[in-house]
């Protein structure tokens, strides 16, 4: 190897280890201007008080990416989302991931009840923080679910049962959705919905 070819190598890879292994930083100041846009379905502090409309608070960065990728490619379908995200540069998918995710997450707006305690049976009975953490906070590209809209979760939950929603998870969420009946979906959207 020749003295030039390595030292391009070894720039390249500091350089690479400087990004964080990136393709570039996000800015969370552009975000929040993009995200101004999106204000009046998700909420001007990304929490939706908009039925069957998601709250993207808090939600982790890989997620919201991914979803938009999906509706940008027309593998998530959506009338209203798809041509907003055919509109999105990678660039400006990332700036919203990062901005949504340094916003703090809704509060939980769900009174505790026997529903609740019967959806908490069911997140541990089908595993729900293998893939959303511990806390079902969210990890990487699996959805933050506490403290989102309870309509919107069990829209989800529907979704994915009927093979009608795709993603990263869709193989496990097929898994997951199998041997619910929609009582027991109630249930675990109330549960999430409820936790901090």
């Amino acid at each position: 190897m020749t003295y030039a070819r390595f030292l391009l190598i070894g720039l390249g890879a500091i350089a690479l280890t400087a990004s964080g292994g990136r393709a570039g930083a996000a800015d969370v100041a552009a975000g929040k201007v993009l995200a101004e846009a999106c204000a009046p379905c998700h909420g001007a502090d990304g929490v939706s008080q908009t039925p069957l409309t998601p709250s993207l608070a808090g939600q982790p960065d890989e997620f919201v990416q991914w979803q938009l990728v999906y509706y940008r490619s027309g593998a998530r379908k959506n009338d209203v989302m798809q041509p907003i995200a055919e509109a999105l540069s990678n660039e400006e998918i990332r700036n919203l991931g990062a901005y949504y995710e340094s916003l703090p997450p809704p509060k939980p707006a769900v009174p505790l009840d026997a529903l609740v305690q019967r959806g908490e049976e069911l997140a541990l009975r089908h595993r729900c923080r293998s893939c959303h953490s511990e806390d079902y906070n969210g990890f990487r590209a699996a959805a933050r679910l506490s403290g989102q809209r309870e309509d919107v979760l069990l829209k989800a939950l529907r979704d994915y049962k009927a093979g009608q929603r795709v993603g990263a998870g869709v193989a496990s969420m097929a898994d997951a959705t199998f041997d619910l009946n929609d009582a027991d979906m109630q249930a675990l959207s109330r549960y999430l919905a409820a936790r901090p």
